[in-house]
């Protein structure tokens, strides 16, 4: 059984990315998004004119200083490899309570259809104090859209952080 991280998240924060499951990779190392060709940190980064921090320790400030936090909708699954596609037998994590904790947080967005998927399957849409849902082309390597169009999707996290 896989088991997910810690969200990143801070009292301030306006926007909660949901992933599914940390790839094989990032569960190894403990980080989120660990895996050299998911493009998450570099799109992130672009978005705000920068380029990735190589720490990873910095990759979370910087998520932080943009009142962005980040976490799984699955808290446990089982999964050979790292496609979310094989995911089976999944838990979700205890997000009404966290969203009731961290009251700031007003937008979620999903990184790919498998986050929507099971967020909507264990939680649901209708939930007080979330303004909108934005489901985002996943980062992962096997999404094979260009990574421009990728970031054209993903700009509406900016234009939140500014209208926020």
């Amino acid at each position: 059984m896989l088991e997910s991280f810690s969200p990143i998240v801070h009292r301030d924060c306006k926007m909660l990315i949901f992933g599914s499951m940390p790839g094989r990779e990032s569960l190894r190392r403990g980080q989120y998004y660990a895996f050299k060709r998911n493009q998450f940190w570099k799109i992130v980064y672009k978005l705000f004119d920068r380029e990735p921090d190589e720490q990873y320790e910095n990759k979370v400030k910087f998520l932080i200083e943009h009142k962005i936090a980040l976490w799984d909708v699955l808290k446990y699954c089982e999964r050979e490899g790292s496609l979310d596609s094989n995911i089976k037998n999944e838990s979700p994590n205890e997000i009404i309570e966290f969203l009731n904790k961290y009251t700031n947080i007003k937008h979620i967005f999903f990184n790919g259809t498998k986050a929507r998927d099971m967020f909507k399957k264990h939680v649901g849409f209708d939930i007080a104090g979330i303004e909108s849902y934005h489901t985002l082309p996943s980062t992962s390597p096997a999404n094979t859209k260009p990574e421009k169009e990728k970031l054209k999707e993903w700009s509406i996290i900016k234009k939140m952080t500014i209208y926020n």
